[in-house]
């Protein structure tokens, strides 16, 4: 294992903590409020409304976990990615509702957008030569 205790190092292990722990938590999240989670899923029209919730939380919290700590980033971060641009225009179509629902989906639409981005990233530094400092440097 390869450890760069430099200052870029550490704001990458902060990175990585923050967005993929933060991840993880609102995946465990898709199961602790399972319930309202799915009535929510269903009013959208997705396909089996409480293992799509189900599903989502473990693409979360596997995705989550895999880039915070560094082990398999490739898969996780693609995997995050892949998540973020099929569930956001679907759970999050402000086009498509009434007016007084417009603002709160347009808000969760962008915030997805940009946690699609973040993923990406993390997709492209996990393809590059660099190994990560302070990770399990498991995987692709």
């Amino acid at each position: 294992m390869v450890v760069d205790a430099g200052p870029g190092a550490i704001a990458f292990l902060l990175a990585r903590v923050l967005f993929g722990g933060l991840l993880a938590f609102q995946g465990l999240n898709h199961f602790a409020n399972a319930d309202a989670m799915t009535g929510y899923t269903e009013a959208k029209g997705a396909p089996a409304p409480r293992l799509s919730v189900l599903a989502s939380g473990g693409v979360l919290v596997v995705g989550g976990l895999g880039i915070a700590l560094g082990a398999f980033p490739a898969i996780a971060a693609g995997l995050l990615a892949a998540f973020f641009l099929v569930v956001t225009p679907v759970m999050h179509d402000f086009w498509a509702v009434p007016e007084d629902q417009q603002q709160s989906e347009m808000t969760d639409f962008i915030k997805n957008v940009e946690l699609f981005a973040g993923a990406l990233v993390f997709l492209v530094l996990a393809l590059g030569v660099e190994s990560w400092a302070y990770a399990l440097n498991l995987g692709l």
